[in-house]
C-alpha cells in the first residue's frame, strides 16, 4: 500500500521585528523611598547598580495590562490586522495564576485569537526566547506574524527589606511583532542553560510551602545571590554574546546597537568592554531609570533607544538576555 504524500505548509525564507511597542509602570519609585527598608543609601544603590528611579505599577494594575498596551502599539507600528498574528508568545514570571497562560487572554484582548498562544518561562532571557521561536514559527510555515511580548510586575513578588535583589525590579511590558522578510531580518540564537546554578535566582519558598505553612511562611518572594549572578553573567554571557556575533557573522564593528538584559549598570559597562564596543554603537541602558523589568527589559530598552536615536532603524543589534534558571540567549536582529 502505498501512503499518501502529506502536505506542509510552506514557511517564509526570512523574518525580522516590522514593529515595537512599550508600556511601563505607572508609578516612578526614587532610590529614597525604599532605602530605609534595606537599610541603605542612595549612593550605594547608585554605586552597585546604576539605578536612580524604577517604574512601577498600581496595585489595580497587572503584567496583561501593560502587555496589551505594548502590543497594540507594536501591531500598529508593523501595519498590520491583529487577526493576522499566528502565534502570540508571552514571556513572564508575573501571571496572576499557573494557568491559564497570560498569552491566551492577551491574544483575546488585541483581537489575535484564535492564534496559538503559549507563555515562556525563561525570566530574564525570555523575550530573546521569544524572537528565536517566532523566528522558527513564521520560517516553518506555522504563522505569518508572531506577537512577541515580555511582560513583568514583578513588585507583586519583592520582600521590600531584602537587599539581594528587590531594589532593583521594575514593572513593565514590550512586545515586538515579527514577520516574513525579504532579507534576514534574524540571526541564529545561541541559548542555554546551566541548571549547576539554578537556586542562584529564585523564591524564597515555595507554593506548597506558603500553602502548607499553616502562617509560618511567609509568602514567596524573588531573591538571588548577587556575587555569583554577578560573575556569571560578566564572564559567561560575554562568551554567549561573541557567540551570538560569530553565528550572525558580523562583527562589534558592524553592530548600531547592544541591548542587553538591564540587569545591573555594571554588568552593561563590563560586557561593552569585554565587547570591545567601538564608540558608535549605542549601549541601551534604560535600566537607570526604569530599573530591571526581567523579561520586558530588552524590548523596553530598545524601544527606548528607537525613540530617542531613530536613526538606529535598519541598524544591527546585538540582544542578550540571561538569567533565572540559569538560562541565557542571545542574536543580532535588524531594529525596525
Amino acid at each position: 500500500m502505498t501512503n499518501p504524500v502529506l502536505a506542509q505548509a510552506p514557511g517564509h525564507a526570512f523574518t525580522r521585528i516590522l514593529g515595537m511597542g512599550a508600556a511601563r509602570g505607572d508609578i516612578v519609585v526614587p532610590n529614597a523611598d525604599i532605602i530605609e527598608p534595606i537599610n541603605s543609601s542612595d549612593e550605594w544603590i547608585r554605586q552597585r547598580t546604576g539605578v536612580i528611579t524604577r517604574v512601577r505599577a498600581s496595585a489595580d494594575v497587572q503584567a496583561v495590562d501593560l502587555a496589551e498596551v505594548a502590543s497594540v502599539e507594536a501591531i500598529a507600528k508593523a501595519g498590520i490586522r491583529p487577526e493576522q498574528i499566528g502565534a502570540v508568545l508571552v514571556s513572564t514570571i508575573s501571571n496572576t495564576v499557573p494557568t491559564p497562560s497570560m498569552a491566551a487572554l492577551l491574544a483575546e484582548r488585541v483581537g489575535a485569537s484564535p492564534a496559538a498562544a503559549y507563555d515562556i518561562s525563561a525570566a530574564c532571557a525570555g523575550y530573546t526566547y521569544g524572537i528565536a521561536q517566532a523566528d522558527a514559527l513564521i520560517r516553518a510555515g506555522l504563522a505569518d506574524y508572531v506577537l512577541v511580548v515580555g511582560a513583568e510586575k514583578l513588585s507583586d513578588i519583592i520582600d521590600p527589606t531584602d537587599r539581594s535583589i528587590s531594589f532593583l525590579l521594575a514593572d513593565g511590558a514590550g512586545a515586538a511583532v515579527v514577520g516574513p522578510s525579504d532579507f534576514p531580518g534574524i540571526s541564529p540564537t545561541v541559548w542555554g542553560s546551566d541548571g549547576s546554578k539554578w537556586d542562584t535566582i529564585g523564591m524564597t519558598n515555595t507554593i506548597p510551602e506558603y500553602r502548607h505553612g499553616a502562617g509560618d511562611v511567609a509568602w514567596p518572594t524573588i531573591r538571588q545571590e548577587g556575587p555569583t549572578v554577578f560573575r556569571w553573567a560578566v564572564w559567561e554571557m560575554a562568551k554567549v554574546a561573541k557567540q551570538a556575533l560569530e553565528k550572525a557573522g558580523v562583527t562589534a564593528d558592524d553592530l548600531a546597537a547592544f541591548v542587553p538584559h538591564q540587569a545591573n549598570m555594571r554588568i552593561v559597562d563590563e560586557f561593552a568592554k569585554q565587547l570591545k564596543l567601538p564608540e558608535s554603537v549605542v549601549i541601551g541602558r534604560d535600566i537607570e531609570t526604569t530599573g530591571n523589568t526581567s523579561a520586558a527589559s530588552i524590548p523596553l530598552a530598545t524601544h527606548r533607544l528607537l525613540e530617542e536615536h531613530p536613526e538606529l532603524s535598519g541598524g544591527l543589534a546585538l540582544q542578550i538576555g540571561f538569567g533565572a534558571g540559569l538560562v541565557f540567549g542571545a542574536q543580532v536582529v535588524v531594529l525596525p
